[in-house]
């Protein structure tokens, strides 16, 4: 015998991965100049030359037994000193390295911090759709529940809907900004009122309500007019996941870390739950390597204009053809209406055209597709045509 949950996720991928699997397939069909494949976030950008050159140097530099030593199970000192210096200097937050954990990348990140926050079996952690689908996974795996509760119409949190939800059973509110699939980014009066409303129920419920930060594209914006702020100076009890595969283009090397709010009431306490959760899912240590590569290029990014120029392009074809989309101000994914009810149907028509989009509903909700701009901007000027043609079959040219 074996886990059915196990099996039943191993043996069926993620929407994201099941359309990313058949465009490699189907590129072998018929060739990979065939198939526009806007399905998965892999970053287009190279990284940043800095990357390299901090690799080439520790690998020549530091003797072999020290660089691919284990470091300390939540992440080298220096590493993680170095880091929440950064974080400092950028945000104005006092935390130290003492309160940051590195890990293999934002999905590692959020499964240790649910299950660090989970206490009982059936907890509930919020999140508002559009949310990446493998949340449920995560929540689930931890022994959760998610809620999932709908957004407004500018794709920001439905705060009436927030308060009806919220009880004692809450252990946390988890939030993506930028947002993925949608590319909307919380402002600061969005986080303030959200603020206000935890804090008004861990008043009530005497015991804290978590602010779950997942910030993968954190400095994923293009308009200076753009700001995304840190959740840590607006409220006290919230934990950052972060990850550097978006911003340094890693996203294969696994590297990111848990920052837990040197204003959360339980700061210690919930660290060593950080670190036992880690401890209890089998996490060593980060990879060694890349955690010093992390910790010096910390707060750089490849170059941003290929992809805000990615984003005005599509945007602008797509509303060119009569589709409807949501502006991003963020993040490299752009969130587009379907012409039917059914965006599953929708995707598959679009496959004619070999489009390939990611139908909304394991986002939470239904009636639209997440569109992948981080490819080359060549593959979106060839797609202009698809996209015509596309439109043109339902009728919006």
């Amino acid at each position: 015998m074996v886990n059915q949950k196990a099996y039943e996720l191993g043996s069926k991928r993620s929407v994201i991965r099941e359309i990313f699997e058949y465009a490699k397939k189907r590129s072998e069909e018929i060739g990979a100049e065939n198939v526009f494949d806007f399905s998965i976030g892999n970053p287009s950008v190279p990284a940043p030359a800095a990357v390299n050159e901090t690799i080439c140097r520790l690998v020549t530099q530091t003797p072999s037994v020290a660089l691919h030593g284990y470091t300390s199970a939540q992440g080298d000192k220096t590493v993680r000193d170095t880091i929440a210096a950064k974080l400092q200097s950028r945000f104005g937050v006092e935390i130290t390295g003492d309160l940051l954990y590195m890990i293999c990348g934002a999905a590692a990140s959020l499964t240790i911090a649910l299950h660090a926050l989970t206490v009982n079996e059936g907890d509930e952690f919020i999140v508002f759709a559009p949310f990446f689908t493998e949340y449920r996974v995560f929540v689930e795996g931890a022994g959760a529940k998610l809620i999932a509760l709908p957004s407004n119409e500018a794709l920001l949190p439905d705060f009436k809907a927030l308060k009806s939800a919220l009880n004692p059973r809450v252990r946390g509110v988890l939030i993506n900004s930028p947002n993925n699939p949608s590319g909307v980014v919380y402002g600061q009066n969005t986080l303030e009122e959200l603020a206000e409303i935890l804090r008004a129920a861990s008043k009530e419920y005497g015991q804290p309500i978590y602010l779950i930060s997942d910030e993968p594209y954190r400095e994923l914006i293009y308009d200076e007019t753009t700001k995304v702020p840190f959740p840590m100076t607006v409220y006290d009890d919230t934990v950052v996941c972060y990850s550097y595969s978006k911003a340094l283009s890693l996203p294969g090397e696994r590297i990111g870390y848990i920052a837990v709010s040197p204003k959360a009431k339980e700061k210690s306490k919930l660290y060593a739950a950080v670190c036992g959760a880690g401890r209890k899912l089998g996490f060593v240590c980060a990879p060694a390597l890349f955690q010093r590569v992390a910790a010096e290029c910390d707060g750089l990014t490849g170059d941003l204009s290929v992809y805000k120029k990615n984003r005005d392009l599509l945007y602008g074809i797509l509303t060119d053809c009569g589709f409807s989309c949501v502006y991003p101000d963020g993040a490299f994914y752009l969130f587009m209406k379907s012409p039917e009810a059914d965006a599953y149907a929708f995707c598959e028509r679009a496959k004619k055209y070999g489009l390939l989009f990611v139908p909304s509903d394991d986002f939470g909700c239904k009636g639209f597709v997440r569109i992948a701009y981080c490819v080359a901007t060549e593959r979106i000027e060839s797609a202009k045509k698809r996209f015509e043609m596309l439109a043109k079959e339902y009728g919006l040219q």
